[in-house]
């Protein structure tokens, strides 16, 4: 296997997760494309270039020994609402992850999650959250595997 480096992403890592961006939009284009708009991406480069200073919303990329992003996740330190029947807490949402369509199989996701994980600790935060559409169901097994739970549903009812 590739040596691989998985850390804080750089400016110029932000060609590599646009690309890897477009992978992630075709999978959900296909799955929701009353939704998802194909050919697009969630974010722009300046928007990507944005996060990665952005000190609430880490970046994280794993590249291989030639420098190449393989894979990345988006993350963005958040802090649930002080209400009266909530108890306030800091969390790391993983807004998207992320490894090369050629890529996978080889446990590269894993090598970022534990990466992220460790982050999180570090940071102090109480808990880590993502969302999986539905129909991603390799995304869904992934998180699964790895030990997430389901901590409410977000559901729909269709009008059109």
């Amino acid at each position: 296997m590739d040596s691989i480096s998985i850390g804080y992403a750089r400016d110029e890592d932000a060609p590599g997760i646009l690309r890897l961006l477009s992978q992630v939009l075709e999978i959900h284009a296909a799955a929701r494309p009353d939704i998802f708009i194909p050919g697009t991406t969630k974010y722009t480069e300046d928007e990507v270039k944005a996060l990665i200073a952005d000190e609430k919303s880490p970046v994280f990329t794993a590249v291989d020994s030639s420098g190449e992003v393989i894979g990345y996740a988006i993350c963005e330190l958040r802090e649930m609402p002080h209400s009266q029947n909530i108890i306030p807490f800091r969390y790391l949402y993983i807004d998207d992850l992320c490894v090369d369509e050629s890529q996978r199989g080889r446990h590269i996701g894993k090598m970022i999650f534990d990466y992220v994980k460790s982050e999180a600790e570090k940071l102090g935060v109480y808990e880590m959250t993502l969302n999986v559409w539905e129909g991603n169901d390799r995304a869904k097994a992934f998180y699964d595997k790895l030990g997430f739970t389901p901590q409410k549903y977000y559901m729909e009812f269709k009008l059109r």
